[in-house]
């Protein structure tokens, strides 16, 4: 039954009980008896039907009224709420001030219940009570029929800032507010809308556009990137170079270096970094913190290396890792596909890779990248020399805790001898330079970087003889 029929019900019903308390209300007279001293209540059955009848018809005429002003504006609904009490309160003390002149039985039967014959005061004292009475009544019906602008206020709040409610405003009150309520929960689909489609987006984008990427340029989403602007930040360049140690067809080299990517690209993820672009034997990698560059360098070497020792065939791969630390500039393409970086570094990076070829290492990185480590990452590494870049020099070091543990230790133990050897080449002292790296091989005969700073000595005391 909905509540257009519910009420109408309810109305005849009112209407019934008025008819019935117009033939019934002798009797609740009969029933109260003035005298001089108050009111005497004699109750008969029939008394007893008029005040049940009295009673109920006060209910249903509340519950029509209520109805009524549910379905009135706000200002409407003050006025109409607020109306009966104050028509209430004014009579009383219109009554109760000119109630010492009426001499009718009923006024002296009044006086003398509230007791207002004695003195003057009682009179004002029931006018006070009255008044504290009308005020606190006026201000809880004040109070319920505003009590839903508070729900507005909280939802415009929310709203205000963009943020959507799973389930529908509920607002309450008058009709007023069911309208508001109902153009609010229109708004909130509208974000809901938009906040799904926002999602979905940023799915799709995450495709090209990896989670590790946004929160590198400040972007809380792909809504917010703004294409082609470049934003510029301070970065760590990984670049991995895979290369197959047996010589093989485009196809081949293809596919098996894809092999191995598949591997790589998830650890790059892991650690927070993103793939910048894929080159035809590695990739290259951007990551906010060198700490994590690093760390996921020695996870992929551990890896490669796993999958060379699993490969049935003897074909494996090399794998080379240079790292370098800076300021770079990274844009996205119109299509939010295209990733592109630009910087100094990247030209650096590729210095760094050129003598990473030389010396054998398997992860070598800048002295810009190790001061930006945290104090509590530890690993061992040794200082390889100096690359002169644009006028000024990166200080290179290369990992070892990227060997097998018994090469490391062996590495570990010549570390002195070897970086005393590249500070005496790099002051041109060549002789105590040789003599130090020919004590490490000595040592370590099968240390690649000690055998290329060896010839290079060699080559340089033989062109000053």
């Amino acid at each position: 039954m909905d509540m257009k029929t519910s009420t109408k019900i309810l109305l005849i019903f009112n209407i019934a009980l008025l008819i019935a308390n117009v033939f019934l209300i002798k009797y609740l007279a009969e029933a109260i008896v003035p005298t001089e001293s108050g009111f005497i209540l004699n109750f008969s059955p029939l008394s007893w039907v008029a005040l049940s009848v009295l009673v109920l018809f006060f209910i249903s005429f509340l519950v029509l009224y209520v109805k009524f002003l549910r379905n009135l504006r706000l200002s409407n609904l003050l006025f109409f709420s607020t109306l009966p009490l104050t028509l209430i309160y004014g009579t009383f003390v219109a009554y109760i001030s000119q109630i010492e002149m009426l001499g009718d039985v009923n006024s002296m039967s009044i006086r003398a219940l509230l007791n207002i014959n004695s003195s003057k005061n009682v009179q004002n004292l029931w006018i006070a009570l009255a008044t504290v009475a009308y005020l606190v009544l006026l201000f809880v019906l004040i109070l319920l029929a505003c009590r839903p602008l508070r729900n507005v206020e909280r939802a415009i709040e929310r709203l205000g800032d963009g943020r959507a409610k799973m389930d529908d405003y509920r607002i309450g009150g008058s009709r007023q507010f069911r309208e508001i309520e109902h153009s609010l929960n229109k708004i909130n689909y509208v974000y809901k809308e938009k906040d799904n489609k926002l999602k979905i987006a940023n799915l799709t984008a995450q495709k090209y556009l990896p989670k590790a990427l946004l929160n590198f340029l400040g972007k809380k989403g792909i809504e917010d990137v703004e294409t082609g602007k470049a934003v510029s930040r301070e970065g760590t360049l990984l670049h991995c170079d895979l290369k197959p140690n047996k010589t093989l067809t485009l196809e081949e080299n293809f596919n098996y270096i894809n092999s191995y990517l598949k591997v790589v690209a998830p650890l790059i993820k892991r650690y927070d970094g993103f793939v910048d672009k894929y080159l035809g034997d590695g990739l290259i990698a951007v990551f906010s913190k060198a700490q994590n560059a690093v760390e996921c360098s020695h996870a992929i070497l551990k890896a490669v290396a796993e999958k060379n020792s699993n490969q049935k065939k003897t074909l494996n791969i090399d794998t080379k890792i240079s790292i370098h630390t800076g300021a770079m500039s990274i844009s996205i393409g119109s299509d939010e596909k295209t990733l592109v970086t630009s910087s100094h570094v990247l030209s650096a990076l590729s210095k760094i890779e050129e003598v990473n070829d030389l010396l054998g290492a398997k992860l070598l990185f800048s002295k810009k990248t190790l001061e930006n480590f945290s104090n509590k990452f530890h690993f061992d590494y040794r200082y390889v020399g100096d690359l002169e870049f644009e006028k000024m020099m990166i200080s290179l070091y290369e990992s070892l805790d990227c060997y097998q543990k018994r090469a490391r230790e062996k590495l570990k133990k010549v570390k002195n001898e070897f970086e005393n050897g590249v500070r005496f080449y790099n002051e041109k002292r060549y002789v105590e330079a040789k003599d130090m790296f020919e004590k490490v091989l000595k040592k370590v005969p099968d240390d690649h970087a000690s055998f290329v700073y060896f010839n290079k000595c060699t080559e340089k005391l033989n062109e000053v003889a």
